[in-house]
């Protein structure tokens, strides 16, 4: 067996394990089924996330953190009536409804479009290195703070509307933890996130990081709305998962969604909102023929698989062949 195939065939087992690990092993909270899973965590990341996890000091191995490690955080914490009063006026504009209408440039997100049918919504301050001139124009207080601490890599400001649920999913990316600043909140255990199995109420002024990549949910059981500042923050690693973190973090920055149409787009995004036209049929096709559904959505996986494994094993021939 040549030097290719044997590197492909482990390749092809670690992948398979950590997929395994991070469904079956990490964490408390599971997933109902397999299904459940490939849905709501999107496992193809899981061969990268278990090297950042691996690259992760060992006291920031846990699912919610206190945010006392970010430097400068106390910017944050001290200004917090500024950046809910940004916020506020943001929202009574009517800014966040229509980043999320039908149509518009930021209805179209690859990340966070599933929670809009929840009533959830959002809008985005700056996206791994890239600045978004709606925010700088309407809240450019809050952008200013933002920068004075570096650990910060997006941020956003999101909305959690009375008897609002978010169902249990983790997201796909490991190179960042994530921060959650309270602005204006119940201020009651009735609104909070649970974070495999560790539940946190939002509270005003209060605020603190956790690993998105474990399972978690969200609940707001009060009759009053939940703002926060959301943020994706630097995990800590050492100098090797740093270059590892900035090399994840340009797949992340492709995911870049406008609030307005002078915002700029990202190369997946991009490719979402052209693909969204199909995505529209096949949620059609899905409850009109759901087996024609289920068929083709097997076949376009495998496809997908099979092409990334070629890939793969074209790139280890051609390593192969230069070491020869």
């Amino acid at each position: 067996m040549s030097l290719s195939l044997l590197a492909l065939a482990g390749l092809v087992v670690y992948a398979a394990g950590c997929i395994a690990y991070v469904y079956r092993w990490r964490g408390r909270l599971r997933y109902a089924s397999f299904t459940q899973y490939l849905r709501k965590s999107r496992p193809v990341f899981a061969p990268l996330n278990c090297l950042m996890y691996m690259a992760t000091k060992p006291w920031a191995r846990r699912p919610v953190l206190d945010a006392g490690y970010l430097q400068n955080i106390d910017v944050l914490r001290a200004h917090w009536q500024v950046i809910r009063d940004e916020a506020l006026a943001l929202h009574a504009s009517g800014a966040f409804e229509a980043a999320k209408a039908p149509g518009s440039a930021g209805y179209y997100d690859v990340g966070f479009r599933t929670f809009f049918k929840r009533g959830w919504s959002k809008f985005y301050l700056t996206w791994y290195g890239t600045d978004h001139p709606s925010a700088q124009r309407l809240c450019p207080r809050t952008v200013a703070l933002l920068k004075q601490v570096p650990g910060i890599r997006s941020a956003m400001f999101s909305i959690l509307p009375p008897g609002a649920e978010l169902s249990l999913h983790s997201d796909p990316m490991a190179c960042c933890l994530r921060y959650h600043l309270g602005l204006q909140t119940p201020n009651s255990g009735l609104c909070h996130i649970n974070v495999d199995g560790e539940r946190c109420a939002w509270r005003d002024g209060e605020d603190f990081v956790f690993d998105e990549t474990y399972p978690h949910r969200a609940h707001n059981g009060s009759l009053q709305p939940r703002l926060i500042l959301m943020c994706d923050v630097d995990r800590p690693m050492g100098v090797v998962g740093g270059l590892l973190r900035n090399a994840y973090a340009v797949l992340a920055k492709a995911t870049l969604v406008p609030n307005t149409d002078d915002d700029s787009r990202g190369l997946f995004s991009a490719l979402f909102l052209r693909l969204a036209p199909l995505r529209e049929k096949s949620l059609r096709l899905r409850e009109t023929r759901r087996r024609t559904y289920q068929a083709l959505k097997l076949l376009l996986n495998s496809t997908l698989l099979g092409a990334l494994l070629a890939l793969l094993f074209g790139l280890l021939r051609a390593v192969e062949f230069a070491l020869a």
